[in-house]
């Protein structure tokens, strides 16, 4: 099917085409500070929401004093997913309650810094399941959050891969947390390792907070923020010509279309006026 409009890249070696996904991942993520800031924090926040949801599983069941009660472990899911539907929907809302992004992202980390940190230290099981529906509903409604934080600053043509990165980040922090935080519950049990990621997931705010240093106007909760720094050139370099030529090619598209439009207009037969 063709595109129209839409002219397809000159076909590159996959070596070059490498170099520039991953100069495109440190343009506009590491090397742009409120960017930066934020894929620092990724690990810690992704790291020990992932164990989190696994390790509450059979901590409920000790709490509820049954651990062939699979049912709790069922019912932990279901409210999960429960929260995560209603914080998602509750997402703009909550934004709106503040002026920037980031102060609801640092109370987000906070918040479910708490959160685990009671969860680790109750000793009832119903508190222990509406902890439980609060921190789900906490980390639903942050994602939407923070990925509108980034969006506004990354460009389109490179924001799937710069966010592909960031994800690689809360990926890394996952493969280096969770173990130690295994080892935790081995050795002192569930409860434990839940405060201890409490306090891992403080790590974040920091990082969250000298990304809000930068005043980076993205972190504005209303109104359409432009990417903190231009587009990569590529006007320059192999193959530099060929991408000046598609772009000029589209910007010019509208213009030809309706130029075609009106020649086509004008070179039509008029219909003849009728006789009395």
């Amino acid at each position: 099917m063709h595109d129209v409009g839409f002219t397809p890249p000159a076909s590159k070696s996959v070596l070059r085409s490498t170099r520039e996904v991953l100069d495109a991942s440190l343009t506009y993520g590491l090397r742009s500070p409120p960017v930066r800031w934020v894929m620092l924090a990724a690990p810690f926040g992704s790291g020990v929401g992932i164990y989190t949801f696994y390790a509450l599983q059979p901590y409920l069941l000790g709490l509820y004093g049954n651990h062939r009660a699979y049912a709790v472990a069922g019912l932990a899911a279901a409210i999960v997913a429960a929260a995560q539907i209603i914080g998602g929907y509750l997402a703009a809302r909550f934004r709106r309650l503040f002026r920037k992004r980031t102060t609801t992202l640092i109370l987000g980390a906070l918040l479910n810094a708490g959160i685990l940190g009671a969860l680790g230290l109750t000793h009832a099981f119903w508190l222990a399941l509406v902890l439980l529906a609060a921190w789900a509903m906490v980390f639903a409604a942050e994602m939407p959050i923070r990925q509108g934080y980034l969006n506004a600053m990354i460009p389109s043509h490179q924001r799937a891969t710069v966010l592909s990165f960031v994800s690689s980040m809360g990926s890394t922090g996952g493969v280096v947390i969770q173990p130690g935080l295994g080892m935790a519950a081995d050795a002192y049990g569930y409860g434990t390792s839940l405060v201890v990621g409490g306090a891992i997931q403080l790590l974040s705010a920091p990082f969250l907070y000298l990304s809000r240093r930068e005043r980076t106007t993205a972190d504005l909760a209303t109104g359409q923020a432009a990417p903190t720094a231009p587009p990569l050139d590529l006007g320059t370099g192999p193959g530099g010509a060929e991408a000046t030529q598609t772009r000029a090619r589209r910007a010019s598209f509208p213009s030809s279309i309706s130029s075609r439009n009106q020649a086509a207009t004008s070179s039509s037969p008029q219909p003849s006026q009728a006789t009395a």
